[in-house]
């Protein structure tokens, strides 16, 4: 772990001037109050047209100021973290949030320790540009050399390190270094007058090195090399309601949008989810597991601490179909009488944070995903997905399939394109019947999108078959 003294000098702030700052946060009628600090780099290597268009470096830090009183928050942030900014920003918060307060309660230092789950040798931020840029020229040439159809290779590699530190009412304090990287492949291929588009990447909080490993760079290419020709040869996707086979993997980003915000404290504090006051009842099939884990070591979606201080944890979310808690934040978990989970998450110190998910993903099941196919009659088979819509009051989803299949007579047959997925989440959950022993988590590509604010996160899923679901399709 990095010692603390580390981001202490990182930020020039001793602990006595932040104890300053946040005496000005919690005069009046404040429950809580906190303080977070950031300094940020991002990286990023664009190659099109067999050129590096785009290398940029950009630095940023900031500093946000919480106040809290009942269930009123005050926010303000500031980019130049001096005494007298942050001393202004904590009276701008406590004047949003100074009015009668429903309880003098403030934040006590979380009981589990901070994690140390991605301690690298070289961050990805610092590896040689020469390497990196190598890597995407090697991208282009290996995707050209698979398949003479590709006309268009486009490779993006984005890496960050984010320094965090918080300081808290109650006079504790935590930080983190966060390193995150991704590389993205992405392919266009042209046939007798039809163009189509493939992509695949990974990533998550490991080094460059990651993608040499293995040859990922060249499964990863090879992948959206194969998807983008899949699509030359597909029928439009037939309509109507039908059993679906879910793959395993990416295909958990179903689950994340449909099911796990409504499994975030604020909208069930707030009532207005479809699992809102349903703590102990059966929510969905009993062979459904619905874990939340920020602790997988070198995740995309996993943390050492949330951006509150909480440690991160792993959160069984629904339990053999029964709904066993919600992903809590320290502001909605006090409100609710609840423990925080280690879920309050923000884009950057411009946000306040709010319940978010890290690593989401149904536990597998016993059959063999083959076995789970051969009991198809009709169906699809849904192996990756693009964009989506969920509505959290209703749970209701429409989701696009970007690469799925017929299946006929427990067969895997011909592609298909155009198909979308429209149901209900806790409904959807209802009609699981077979669960596969194969989970996977995605390759580590999720961000995830609420309220303005971005973050990543992992998904997962084994294979599994859901009855009677309305398949929107293209076919006349």
């Amino acid at each position: 772990m990095v010692p603390e003294r580390f981001f202490s000098d990182r930020f020039a702030l001793s602990p006595s001037l932040l104890e300053q700052v946040l005496g000005q946060a919690l005069r009046g009628r404040v429950d809580d109050a906190d303080i977070y600090l950031e300094h940020r780099v991002n990286e990023e290597l664009l190659l099109e047209e067999g050129q590096v268009k785009k290398a940029s470096r950009h630095v940023s830090q900031g500093a946000g100021v919480r106040a809290q009183s009942g269930t009123r928050t005050g926010y303000a942030h500031t980019d130049d973290i001096s005494l007298p900014n942050l001393e202004e920003a904590a009276r701008a918060a406590r004047a949003i949030a100074d009015e009668t307060a429903t309880s003098g309660v403030v934040a006590v230092r979380p009981g589990r320790q901070p994690h140390d789950l991605y301690s690298l040798g070289v961050p990805p931020i610092s590896a040689d540009l020469t390497r990196k840029v190598d890597l995407l020229r090697r991208i282009d040439g290996e995707a050209r050399a698979t398949d003479p159809r590709v006309t268009q290779v486009i490779a993006t590699l984005g890496s960050e390190e984010v320094v965090m530190y918080i300081a808290t009412a109650s006079g504790w304090t935590v930080g983190d270094v966060r390193p995150l990287t991704r590389l993205n492949v992405t392919v266009i291929v042209e046939d007798n007058g039809k163009r189509e588009i493939g992509t695949y990447g990974g990533g998550g909080r490991v080094a460059f090195d990651f993608f040499l490993e293995q040859d990922r760079w060249r499964r990863f290419t090879s992948e959206a090399v194969r998807q983008a020709g899949l699509k030359l040869s597909a029928v439009d996707a037939p309509a109507g309601t039908m059993t679906v086979v879910l793959g395993p993997g990416w295909p958990g980003i179903l689950l994340h949008e449909a099911v796990g915000h409504g499994l975030e404290g604020d909208f069930n504090r707030k009532r207005v989810s479809a699992f809102s006051g349903r703590l102990g009842q059966r929510v969905a099939s009993e062979m459904v597991t619905v874990v939340d884990d920020g602790t997988i070591p070198n995740r995309r979606g996993s943390l050492n601490v949330d951006d509150e201080g909480t440690p991160t944890s792993r959160n069984v979310l629904i339990e053999n179909g029964i709904l066993r808690g919600y992903m809590q934040d320290r502001l909605n978990s006090r409100l609710m009488g609840m423990v925080a989970t280690g879920n309050g998450r923000r884009e950057s110190y411009a946000y306040p944070p709010m319940p978010r998910m890290t690593n989401t993903f149904m536990l597998a099941g016993p059959d063999a995903p083959e076995d789970i196919i051969r009991s198809v009659k009709h169906g699809l088979y849904a192996v990756a997905f693009g964009g989506g819509q969920v509505d959290i009051t209703s749970g209701k989803f429409v989701f696009s399939a970007s690469e799925a299949y017929l299946i006929e007579d427990g067969r895997v047959g011909a592609p298909v394109k155009g198909a979308t997925l429209i149901g209900n989440g806790p409904d959807a959950l209802t009609r699981v019947s077979r669960v596969g022993h194969d989970l996977q988590l995605d390759e580590g590509i999720g961000t995830c999108g609420k309220d303005g604010q971005s973050v990543p996160v992992g998904v997962g899923l084994p294979t599994v078959r859901i009855d009677g679901i309305t398949v929107g399709g293209t076919q006349v």
